[in-house]
């Protein structure tokens, strides 16, 4: 069970990433949690859209660079659950690339992304210990 994640290089330089946050927003593009992780010429801005595949055609069409990723998602919100999952992948010999997390409108509720090097196994070493991922369709309903 996995979720689309959108990378987008993006210039380092002033005004590139509110110009690009324009193009999404002209098209109608929900951003529901991002990442921006930067060197000294661009960034990588990794998004969690509404819709990622209407926000592929608009970054193609107005030709952006950009990479679609398949990542995990999962939502215990409470102490340690972090370190719980960051245990589990652990334990699997699952090496974990880049983590993000965002709130969700339910109360109480947060969700973390995860990029791991292997997905399905990661997913089935996570199940296994009780941690319950979402699909892209629930995580979307939230």
């Amino acid at each position: 069970m996995t979720v689309k994640q959108i990378s987008v290089f993006v210039e380092n330089k002033e005004g590139k990433l509110a110009e690009f946050t324009d193009i999404l927003a002209q098209h109608g593009v929900d951003m529901r949690a991002l990442s921006l992780a930067d060197t000294r010429d661009f960034g990588i801005l990794r998004l969690i859209v509404q819709d990622p595949d209407q926000a592929a055609q608009v970054l193609k069409e107005t030709g952006c660079i950009f990479s679609t990723t398949q990542v995990l998602a999962e939502i215990p919100d409470r102490p340690g659950s972090f370190s719980n999952v960051l245990k589990i992948l652990s334990q699997a010999h699952i090496s974990v690339e880049y983590t993000y997390a965002f709130i969700t409108p339910k109360a109480g509720s947060a969700c973390m992304i995860f990029r791991v090097a292997d997905n399905e196994k990661a997913a089935q070493a996570l199940m296994a210990n009780g941690v319950g991922l979402i699909s892209q369709q629930q995580l979307f309903q939230m």
